[in-house]
This record gives C-alpha cells, structure tokens and sequence, in this order.
C-alpha cells in the first residue's frame, strides 16, 4: 500500500499502476454525476447528441454536493459521496462508452462493474461516508455546472480539486475487491460465530 498522487486526465498507465489499498490524493478537473447524470449521459449517446463534458480519461464522484453561489460564483458547501450501488445498472456501459478512468464513491460496485473496470482501465476509489465537509476541503473551484435543470444534486459539477482525498483504492484493475475480501472474511467466521450465538 502507498500514497499515490494523480491529476487528472488520467492515462490508463496511471490507474493500472494502483494497488488495492492505495491511497490516492487527487487534483485537477472531477466531476459530480449519480443517477440521472448517467441516465441521460446514455441516452444522448443512443440519440446521437453531444454530452456536455468530455468524461474519457477523466474522474467521476458519485456525490450530489451542496452548493451555495456568491457574487455569480458556485461554492462547494458540502460534498458526501453516494451510495455507487445506485449505478450498479448503467456503470458498466458509462465507463465502456466514456471512457472514464476513476470512479469515487461509497459501498462498492457489482460484479458486471468491475469487469468493466477491469477490460477498460478503471478504478474504483473509495472516500468515506459522513465526511461531507472533509471532501470539500478538497474541492477548491467550481469551474461550471452542466445540466442545472436537473436540480443541484443531479447535475454535473465541474470541479477543480487539490489533494483531494484520502481516496482509497477499493476496486482497482485486476479485479480485486476490498469489499469482496471483507465479504469472503465474514462467510468465513460466520460458522463460528452462529455455533458461539448457539444459532446452528
């Protein structure tokens, strides 16, 4: 495990080279997207229009921040992540599609997600839950906001970040999980602990 610093645009090199575990500090350009971002992000590309972003070799937080404008300008407030189990269903065709090089959330993904981290070059990095305020403190800039009709949580926020993070890398491009480590680890004691619970 290591402290790995990375700025995005990100090459497939960059996150093929983290490990599970790492940690990751982020600056540059990320931007906000859940479920709606994702649902009409596939659907413009089924019509045959133009996204407003271009996500390929890009981060993407699963987050729908609180902001607040002053003097024109957007401020990120406060930022919690997502559950990304949300994105379950449209992740893996997001990511094959657009290209995206990281994915930040909380609580893992699926299986048919991580193969596709897997085939094209994409890690998942994990921030913590309840820490909406710390993940703003990495959020430096607000350079935009795309798809505003949406409402706030649902649109895509184009932020400039600086070490932004601890992220950790939960899914990395190998197909390694912490999640399914952490779930193999459980099944593992669970017998032990019914037989002490005289639950068998």
């Amino acid at each position: 495990m290591a402290d790995v610093n990375l700025k995005t645009p990100l090459s497939e090199e960059d996150v093929r080279d983290l490990k599970l575990g790492d940690n990751v500090y982020l600056s540059g350009t990320v931007y906000t997207g859940r479920d709606e971002v994702h649902i009409r992000a596939l659907e413009y590309l089924e019509e045959g229009k133009e996204v407003p972003v271009d996500f390929k070799d890009m981060a993407l937080f699963h987050c729908g921040p609180i902001m607040k404008k002053e003097n024109e300008h957007w401020r990120v407030i406060a930022a919690g992540p997502t559950t990304s189990t949300r994105m379950n269903s449209l992740e893996p065709q997001f990511i094959e599609n657009f290209g995206v090089r990281a994915i930040i959330g909380k609580g893992g993904m699926s299986g048919p997600t991580m193969e596709a981290m897997q085939k094209f070059g994409c890690v998942y990095l994990a921030i913590t839950g309840g820490a909406a305020i710390l993940a703003a403190n990495g959020m430096k800039d607000v350079k935009g906001v795309e798809w505003f009709d949406m409402g706030m949580p649902e649109a895509i926020w184009i932020v400039e970040t600086e070490n932004f993070g601890p992220l950790t890398v939960a899914i990395d491009t190998y197909g390694n999980s912490l999640f399914a480590d952490v779930e193999k680890k459980v099944q593992e004691k669970l017998p032990g602990v019914k037989s002490r619970l005289g639950l068998e």
